[in-house]
């Protein structure tokens, strides 16, 4: 068997170094840098080439080392090490594969509705930057650092790079700051990222559209979440070759004598022998490494496995990575509570474990069991969990009928329970399953009113059953009379309706209500956002105690109210993603600016009824893209014997798109 030699620069290419290594396949790894070299340090049975070579050096190592296949895992944009990696292997008749990063889906966007700044080039993008103001997060590497300080201010730019001399000598040889040069190790999640983005106060990111595994769509969620530019330089060819799914297959195909190491994701049901598919058991009974949390383990103690408690995906593969690597073949089994598709963590795992063959057991989930022990069916349930995420769990048990809920403990139930009493939903039947499996497995039933009062365990799942749910309709335009009045202007029926169809809000909108009045858009609004959250601000006592009252009346949990005066009233408020603006006293265009400053891409929609305010709203158009519609709404009333059509103050509605 000849040498396998991979070309690094990127995380599948680490990946497949490891890989290819833990199943005994002779490989070598070219690295630009010492630091690429400590990364891959302390694999076994891998020669680790450090430094840029030209094609001729590439063919004598070809020749002294006997390679019959070379992998180019570089990263898309390192063109001129791809040619010279072609050229070597045709020079020498070796088989060649490019690894080919998988696309993300943003890649495919078009540039007129994304809200993303697409350019061809690092000179381009740099161009761009030149026209703007503010500080830049740079993600694309010290290499074409130059381009951007030959043509920007120093003290704009904070460059990610590596943690390495090298690295940071390009910057501190490029004029940047050391205080901007921000050196870390990714991958970066979007919470690292939008950490950052607000830490340094950049109002753009420049990053290579790098596919999905370069971290590119964390990079852009990140900019939603801070209300950051996006400027993308695209890949500059378009390369034939293989994904890293597909190396892998060939290689299985190419080198069937290689040890391989297989790792089953078995779901063990509610955690007891007697919940566990007959094909677990028989693989935990064959497994010699068990991975998983404690209490999935405990049985297993005194069995001889090697045991590994941990949830946590990238730890649960830097194990398995050592393990591999010391005792190869041996067979490992990864625990997931109830079925690897409900809730669980495996989407992480095997993302994490991209390299192994990976194979899934499913289990009993937890709501299989519990619909058969109330004895109701499952198949039209609403499916969530309330362990550690954010759901508008009301809205659900509003809108149908069966919605199940999974919880990380009982107080999260009895939560629920408390907020559906106080919002006048007490007809809702609600069954908690305890410790379902175990010992002291317990199904109450009762009410939200007597579920608040009540004690439940640690491990619990209820499921709630509104006979009554018709819910408010998923249009805009609940009848005025609904609302909580008082001496307070509120957005009309007709207004509210037309307003909230042109914000185009999606179910996890973040919306600002601003001038809130009543409450009566916020309400709207929180509705459409079940998943979202609106930030009701309003500057008047009376009006944020009546979007209180409206709140509770309707049952929304989604509305915080925040007392105070746009804009000063807006730092410190997650990002929006849309905007009302009911009422501005005076301040539209300050507001208008505060919020693209934090949001380019941000959604506005602003009533007008005084002349005044439409004069605001028409300068404003003069330097903004903007829509503006008058409205005028008659409606029908009595006056003796008859009908006549009153009509209502005319409004006018201007949209704007971002810019």
């Amino acid at each position: 068997m000849g040498m396998i030699w991979i070309f690094g620069g990127t995380s599948e290419g680490r990946r497949l170094v490891e890989l290819c290594a833990a199943d005994g396949l002779p490989v070598a790894v070219s690295v630009a840098t010492e630091y690429g070299e400590d990364v891959l340090a302390g694999l076994e049975s891998v020669d680790v080439v450090q430094g840029r070579m030209g094609a001729d050096q590439m063919r004598s190592y070809i020749r002294t080392r006997n390679v019959d296949l070379v992998i180019d895992a570089t990263h898309p944009y390192a063109v001129e090490v791809t040619g010279n990696i072609r050229q070597a292997c045709e020079a020498e008749a070796v088989e060649y594969i490019r690894l080919l990063r998988k696309p993300s889906e943003d890649s495919a966007r078009s540039a007129d509705t994304d809200g993303i700044v697409y350019a061809d080039s690092t000179a381009e993008a740099a161009a761009y930057l030149a026209g703007t103001a503010g500080n830049i997060m740079l993600t694309t590497g010290s290499k074409e650092l130059s381009v951007f300080s030959e043509k920007l201010e120093h003290k704009r730019l904070y460059p990610r790079v590596l943690p390495s001399a090298e690295s940071i000598g390009v910057c501190e040889a490029s004029g940047i700051p050391l205080a901007n040069c921000i050196a870390m190790q990714g991958p970066f999640t979007e919470a690292v990222n939008t950490a950052l983005l607000h830490q340094f106060r950049c109002r753009y990111l420049v990053t290579k559209e790098s596919g999905k595994a370069g971290g590119y769509e964390e990079k852009l969620s990140a900019c939603v979440k801070a209300g950051v530019q996006a400027v993308v330089i695209r890949r500059p060819v378009v390369e034939d070759g293989m994904d890293f799914d597909a190396v892998c297959g060939y290689l299985a195909e190419k080198y069937p004598e290689r040890e391989h190491t297989g790792i089953d994701i078995v779901g063990i049901g509610m955690g007891t022998d007697g919940t566990m598919t007959a094909d677990g058991k028989a693989i935990i009974e064959q497994a010699d490494v068990l991975i998983g949390g404690g209490r999935m383990l405990e049985p297993y103690e005194n069995t001889g496995k090697l045991l590994f408690d941990c949830y946590q995906a990238e730890e649960i593969r830097q194990f398995i990575d050592g393990v591999v690597q010391k005792q190869k073949g041996r067979n490992i089994a990864i625990l997931m509570s109830g079925d690897v598709g409900f809730y669980s963590g495996t989407a992480r795992l095997t993302e994490a474990l991209r390299g192994y063959h990976v194979r899934l057991h499913p289990g009993i989930s937890s709501v299989v069991y519990m619909a058969s022990k109330i004895g109701i069916a499952w198949q039209d349930m609403v499916l969530c969990s309330v362990h550690g995420r954010r759901q508008n769990v009301l809205a659900k048990i509003r809108q149908n009928e069966k919605v199940f809920a999974l919880s990380g403990g009982g107080e999260e139930i009895t939560a629920i329970c408390d907020r559906l009493a106080e919002a006048n939903m007490n007809h809702v039947e609600v069954y908690v399953g305890e410790n379902l499996s175990y010992g002291g497995e317990r199904i109450w039933h009762g009410s939200p009113l007597e579920g608040r009062q009540e004690c439940f365990g640690r491990l619990c799942v209820a499921v709630f059953i509104n006979r009554e749910c018709s819910g408010y309709p998923v249009s805009a335009g609940i009848p005025d009379k609904e609302f909580i009045r008082g001496r307070v202007p509120m957005t009309k029926e007709e207004i509210r309706t037309i307003s909230i169809s042109k914000l185009r809000l999606a179910r996890n909108s973040v919306v600002y209500d601003i001038g809130a009045g009543t409450g009566s858009v916020s309400i709207e609004a929180a509705l459409a956002a079940a998943d979202g959250m609106v930030y009701a601000i309003e500057k008047k006592d009376e009006a944020a105690d009546l979007i209180e009252a409206n709140a509770e009346k309707f049952g929304i949990p989604n509305i915080q109210i925040v007392r105070g005066m746009a804009p000063e009233a807006l730092p410190g408020l997650p990002v929006p993603t849309h905007v009302f603006i009911g009422g501005s006293s005076g301040n539209l265009r300050e507001i208008v600016a505060v919020l693209y400053e934090r949001n380019p891409a941000v959604r506005i929609v602003m009533n007008a009824i005084s002349l005044e305010t439409i004069a605001e709203m028409t300068e404003l158009a003069k330097e903004y893209e903007m829509e503006l519609v008058m409205v005028q709404i008659a409606k029908a009333d009595t006056v003796g014997n008859y009908h006549l059509m009153m009509g209502q103050n005319p409004v006018m509605i201007g949209t704007m798109k971002g810019r």
